[in-house]
């Protein structure tokens, strides 16, 4: 008597899912993969954005945060006739030029010494990152201790100069130039890591041969360093035009008044939306200046791209 023979299984069927269902399974899966990074976003970063605008449409006050009168854009109407949202637009403006043109022209510096062959090369790459480390809330103490108009460091190293003192805290420019110099002290480390990142990237053959053709250190520096770090320079001016922008604990902390001195004389963006919202009480008030520091960004940012493209454009021509 014959056993039958042992069945098996059909060639090309397999255990797997169909071909259909793979090519769903791997058109989704990169959406599968950055659905958490939109969900988060949507919730902590859409939502907030889209509801502060509603809200700046709104007469709303701290004391009774879910009771809503419709305003329209009288917020902003308010905002842009208050002599006080333009004297703390001016001090953004002028405390960021001071703080972003000689942080980044330092920083570009130190980077380029840093990037050369020296001892203990490790140790000083480490050592100007820790202004960055240091909290705000301390670092700014510190700063206000040093620019004292009575006992001061500052005012005793002018006194040597035969340079009377200085009231820091209440002249707009000297009071300006003391929370710049916060600013300048914190970021000028954290750009230059940046820039000397930027600088080991560029093919050491350009300098090889930069240097056959006689090219001296600075010429080097000029016609081969800054054009390879062109992108890098864009994006350390784009991320401290935002700073600059929304600049808050500095100027707070300095004197610790929400009004930026006895005159307003160094009130930012920042401070001027804290007054307004949790000084006033004003929430609506508050979410329009939200808004325009959001705009501002957006025009700045935008006007930064656009010089860029432009100038690129026409190196292109060339």
């Amino acid at each position: 008597m014959t056993r039958p023979a042992p069945a098996t299984a059909a060639a090309g069927t397999g255990t797997g899912p169909p071909p259909a269902a793979r090519r769903v399974r791997r058109s989704l899966a990169p959406y599968a993969y950055v659905a958490p990074f939109f969900t988060l976003f949507a919730a902590f970063g859409l939502f907030p954005l889209l509801y502060t605008a509603f809200v700046s449409l709104h007469r709303v006050e701290l004391q009774t945060p879910g009771v809503m009168e419709w305003r329209g854009l009288d917020n902003y109407t308010a905002l842009f006739s208050d002599s006080y949202f333009w004297t703390a637009l001016r001090n953004t403006f002028t405390i960021g030029v001071l703080s972003t043109v000689p942080q980044l022209a330092m920083a570009l510096g130190l980077a380029h010494l840093l990037n050369r062959r020296l001892r203990a090369r490790t140790f000083f790459r480490t050592a100007v990152l820790l202004p960055y480390a240091t909290s705000v809330a301390a670092a700014t103490l510190v700063f206000a201790q040093l620019f004292g108009r009575d006992f001061g460091i500052v005012n005793q190293l002018l006194a040597l100069a035969g340079i009377g003192p200085v009231d820091w805290q209440t002249g707009t420019v000297a009071s300006q130039l003391a929370v710049s110099s916060i600013v300048v002290w914190r970021w000028t480390g954290y750009n230059a890591l940046i820039y000397l990142a930027g600088m080991q990237s560029i093919p050491s053959e350009l300098y090889e041969a930069a240097e056959l053709d006689g090219a001296s250190g600075w010429r080097q520096f000029v016609h081969v360093t800054l054009p390879g770090l062109r992108p890098t320079i864009v994006f350390t001016t784009v991320v401290s035009t935002i700073g600059a922008t929304q600049l808050f604990g500095e100027p707070l902390l300095f004197e610790g008044s929400v009004s930026g001195g006895i005159s307003h004389q160094y009130q930012t963006l920042g401070l001027y939306l804290y007054e307004q919202g949790w000084g006033f009480f004003h929430l609506g008030r508050a979410a329009a200046i939200a808004w325009v520091m959001f705009l501002l960004i957006l025009i700045l940012v935008g006007a930064n791209a656009f010089l860029v493209r432009s100038r690129s454009r026409k190196e292109a021509v060339r």
